[in-house]
C-alpha cells in the first residue's frame, strides 16, 4: 500500500466514525414516530400511530421532527451518499390520510353506541375491537420542511479532515416513492438542533471580535400548553451576543409579555463579554446605551425583585464581577435627580454659552419639529455659525442675532447665567433708534420705550425681550417710519442691498408675535442649566468608546424633549463613528443602542424620510459599527426601511392579525402566526438570530443580576 493510499484509508476510517457519531447524536431509534409518505420541496406529510405518539411524549404543534433513511447503528455510513442526510421538519397541523373519511365514519358510529353513557368511552374495551382500534390509530401530520442537515469535510488546522455538521435551509432533491423514517429528537438531539450555527459564523465572530462565546437565553418551548411529559422543557437555547453587534434587532410584543426582561438578558450578555469564560477568548468591551422611557432599567422597581425580595435592576449588573467600580462601568443619566441614585448624571446644557448656542438651538428645533406654524418653521431655519473675526459687519449682525435669541430664551423661562450680560453696545443703529423715537404710529409709545432700552448698554433681559417684540412690530408697521430708515440705510451702504435687519434676525424676533411661541420653546428649559459648561452628548459618546453601559432615564421628561435629546445623542454617535470610518481608523468603537417604546422615537411606518438619523443608522450603521435593538408593541409602527434591515427578531404575543400578517413577511414567522396571536404567556418568544438558520420558540429565563 502506498503512503497516499494509506493516508486516504485512515481518512476514510476517521470520517466513517465521525458520520456514525454525528447521526447517533441526532437520531435515536427509540424516538421513532412514523413514516413520511408525501413530500415536495416545501412540505411533507407523516403517518403516525397513537402508540408511537404516546411513547415519545406526544407531538406538539410546531415541534421539530427528523426524517431520514440513515440507520445510525450501522458502522459503514458513507457521508457522501445522497441519503446520508436528515430532513428537519416542523409540525404544522393534521393531514388527511386516504382513509380518513372511512375512519371518521367508524368513529362516529362507535361514538353513537356509547352516547349518553358517561362511564364508557367509545374506544374502550368491548366497544371497539383491537384490530379496528389499531387501524384507526393512524393519523397524518402536515409538516413544513425547515431544511437539511448533512456532513461535510473540515480541513485545515481546525479540521484535519474530520466531518462537521452543516445545515441547508432548503431541500436539494426528493424522491416521492422513497420512504423515510421519522423521529422526534430527544433532549440531546434537540439541543444540538436548536443551537446549531455554521462553523464559518463562529470563525467570523472570532476573527472580528476575538470571541465566539454563546449565552443561555432560555429553554425550548413549543406551545402555551407546556406539559412536562413532552421531555423538552429542560433543553437550553443559546444565542451569540456577537450576533447583535453592528446589526439591527427587534423585540415585538404586547405589554407585559417579556420584552423588557429579554432586553435585560441581552444587555447583560453583551456586558459580560468583558469577562471571557475561556482563556482563548478576547475581553470585549462594548459600549451600550439604553433609552429608558419608563425608568425600568435606570431604577430599581418591584418587578425587578427576585424571589428573596432583593433588588435585581439592570443598573446593578456591575455587581456581578465588581463591587467597587460601579461608576467606571455603568453610568445613568437623567433630566432630574433620583433619590435612590446619587451618582446619576443630569443631562443639562447651558443654552446661553457661545459653545452651546447651536447645540441648544438644535435641541429646541427637535422639540418644534412637528410644529407647522410659519413663525416656528422660520425660527427653526436660524443657525448660529460665527463669522470670520475680520468681517466686522457680519460679526455685528451675528451678535445682534445672538442677543435676540438669548432674549427669547429668557422669555421662554431659561435661567440666565450670572456672567451673561444683556449688552447692546454698538448693535443698534443710531438712526434706527431716532426713527423709533420719532415714529408717528399709533404704537409710538411702545417703539419709544424700546428705543430707550436699545440705547441702554446694560438693560435687563426682560426689558430686551419686550424691546425686541416692539422692534418686530416696528419693522412690520407701514406707518412706523421703518421703511424710510431702511431706504436711507441701504443707500448709505453704497447700493450693496444689505438691509439693517437680516432675514435670520427677523425670524428670531418674529417669534414674539406668536402667542405660544416662547411657551413651546420653553419645553426645552428642563434640559438647561445656567451652571454647566459641558456637552452631555460628548460625555456620553466618550463613555461608549470606553465600553461602558449608559442608561438614559427619560421617565421624567416631556415626550418632545425625550425625542429631541435621543435624536441628538444618536446623531452624535452616528457622526463620530462615521468620521472615524471615513478617516480610515482601524479601531472604530462597537456601540449597541437600545430603544425602548421605539414608536416614540423611531419614525412611523408611513414615514419614508430616508434622512432621518434612525433610518440612516438602520441602513448604514453596520459599516460604522453601530448596532440597534428596538422594542415596541406593534410591527407596523416601525418604518419599513428599518424592518428590512433587521437581522435579529424576538417576538412575544401580538393580539391582532394586522401585526402578525406584517410579521409574516420576514423569515419563517408565518409558521408561528396563530401561536403568536393566541399564546399570551409571559416570556414565551419566537426567536430568529443572525447565526440561527430558522426560528426557535423559546421560554426566556427571568433576568437575574447574579450569575
Amino acid at each position: 500500500m502506498t503512503i497516499e493510499k494509506g493516508i486516504n484509508k485512515d481518512l476514510e476510517l476517521i470520517q466513517t466514525k465521525d458520520a456514525q457519531q454525528w447521526f447517533q447524536q441526532l437520531v435515536q431509534k427509540s424516538e421513532y414516530v412514523g413514516e413520511l409518505f408525501s413530500i415536495d420541496y416545501e412540505n411533507a406529510k407523516v403517518q403516525i400511530h397513537d402508540n408511537e405518539r404516546r411513547k415519545v411524549g406526544g407531538i406538539p404543534s410546531l415541534c421539530f421532527l427528523i426524517a431520514t433513511r440513515i440507520d445510525p447503528d450501522k458502522d459503514n455510513i458513507d457521508f457522501k451518499e445522497e441519503d446520508a442526510s436528515l430532513i428537519l421538519l416542523r409540525v404544522m397541523d393534521a393531514a388527511q390520510l386516504p382513509n380518513s373519511a372511512e375512519a371518521e365514519r367508524i368513529r362516529v358510529e362507535t361514538a353513537q353506541r356509547v352516547s349518553g353513557d358517561t362511564d364508557t368511552h367509545w374506544d374502550g374495551d368491548g366497544i371497539m375491537d383491537t384490530k379496528t382500534k389499531v387501524y384507526l390509530g393512524y393519523a397524518g401530520v402536515k409538516c413544513r420542511i425547515v431544511g437539511t442537515f448533512y456532513l461535510d469535510e473540515l480541513f485545515g488546522d481546525r479540521g484535519n479532515g474530520h466531518l462537521h455538521l452543516k445545515f441547508g435551509s432548503d431541500l436539494s432533491n426528493f424522491y416521492p416513492n422513497r420512504g423515510l423514517k421519522v423521529y422526534k429528537p430527544n433532549g440531546n438531539a434537540l439541543k444540538l438542533i436548536v443551537n446549531y450555527t455554521d462553523p464559518s459564523n463562529q470563525q467570523e465572530h472570532i476573527e472580528r471580535y476575538g470571541t465566539a462565546e454563546s449565552v443561555k437565553l432560555g429553554y425550548i418551548r413549543y406551545a402555551s400548553t407546556n406539559r412536562k411529559f413532552q421531555d423538552i422543557d429542560d433543553v437550553p437555547v443559546h444565542i451569540y451576543p456577537a450576533d447583535l453587534l453592528s446589526q439591527k434587532s427587534a423585540l415585538f410584543g404586547m405589554t407585559r409579555t417579556g420584552k423588557s426582561n429579554t432586553t435585560k438578558i441581552i444587555a447583560k450578555s453583551v456586558y459580560e463579554l468583558r469577562y471571557p469564560n475561556k482563556s482563548e477568548d478576547k475581553a470585549l468591551r462594548i459600549g451600550q446605551i439604553i433609552f429608558d422611557p419608563n425608568g425600568e432599567y435606570a431604577n430599581e422597581n418591584a418587578q425587578d425583585k427576585d424571589g428573596n425580595d432583593n433588588p435585581n435592576a439592570l443598573k446593578n449588573i456591575w455587581e456581578i464581577r465588581d463591587s467597587v467600580n460601579k461608576a467606571n462601568e455603568v453610568v445613568t443619566y437623567g433630566i432630574t435627580k433620583h433619590p435612590n441614585d446619587p451618582d446619576r448624571v443630569l443631562m443639562m446644557l447651558n443654552f446661553y454659552t457661545n459653545e452651546n448656542l447651536q447645540i441648544g438651538k438644535e435641541i429646541i428645533d427637535g422639540i418644534l419639529a412637528d410644529d407647522s406654524t410659519i413663525h416656528m418653521k422660520n425660527f427653526q431655519q436660524v443657525t448660529f455659525e460665527a463669522p470670520e473675526p475680520e468681517d466686522h459687519r457680519a460679526l455685528t449682525r451675528h451678535n445682534r442675532r445672538v442677543l435676540a435669541y438669548r432674549a427669547v430664551l429668557d422669555r421662554a423661562g431659561f435661567d440666565v447665567p450670572s456672567d451673561v450680560r444683556a449688552n447692546t453696545s454698538r448693535l443698534f443703529n443710531a438712526n434706527l433708534i431716532n426713527a423709533m423715537r420719532n415714529s408717528q404710529s399709533e404704537n409710538a409709545p411702545e417703539y419709544q420705550s424700546a428705543a430707550q432700552v436699545f440705547s441702554n448698554q446694560n438693560p435687563t433681559w426682560g426689558q430686551l425681550a419686550n424691546a425686541f417684540e416692539a422692534l418686530d412690530k416696528f419693522i412690520r408697521d407701514r406707518q412706523s417710519g421703518y421703511q424710510a430708515f431702511e431706504s436711507a440705510y441701504v443707500n448709505r451702504t453704497n447700493g450693496s442691498g444689505d438691509r439693517w435687519a437680516d432675514e435670520n434676525f427677523k425670524k428670531i424676533i418674529g417669534i414674539f408675535q406668536y402667542a405660544n411661541g416662547t411657551r413651546k420653546i420653553g419645553k426645552a428649559a428642563a434640559q438647561h442649566s445656567a451652571d454647566t459648561r459641558d456637552d452631555y452628548s460628548e460625555d456620553i459618546y466618550n463613555h461608549l468608546v470606553d465600553g461602558k453601559l449608559i442608561i438614559i432615564d427619560q421617565s421624567s421628561g416631556e415626550p418632545e424633549l425625550n425625542k429631541s435629546s435621543a435624536n441628538r445623542i444618536m446623531t452624535k454617535i452616528f457622526r463620530e463613528n462615521q468620521k472615524r470610518f471615513i478617516q480610515g481608523t482601524i479601531n472604530i468603537p462597537e456601540i449597541l443602542v437600545y430603544i425602548e417604546e421605539a414608536h416614540n422615537i423611531l419614525p412611523a411606518g408611513s414615514n419614508l424620510d430616508l434622512n432621518d438619523i434612525w433610518v440612516r443608522t438602520a441602513k448604514e450603521g453596520a459599516k460604522y459599527r453601530i448596532g440597534m435593538i428596538y422594542a415596541t408593541q406593534e410591527v407596523s409602527s416601525i418604518q419599513k426601511n428599518i424592518l428590512r434591515n433587521t437581522a435579529n427578531w424576538f417576538i412575544s404575543h401580538l393580539n391582532n392579525t394586522d401585526e402578525t400578517k406584517e410579521l409574516c413577511k420576514y423569515y419563517d414567522f408565518a409558521d408561528f402566526e396563530p401561536s403568536i396571536r393566541r399564546a399570551q404567556d409571559k416570556g414565551f418568544l419566537r426567536i430568529k438570530t443572525l447565526s440561527n438558520p430558522f426560528v426557535i420558540p423559546v421560554q426566556v429565563d427571568k433576568f437575574q443580576v447574579t450569575v
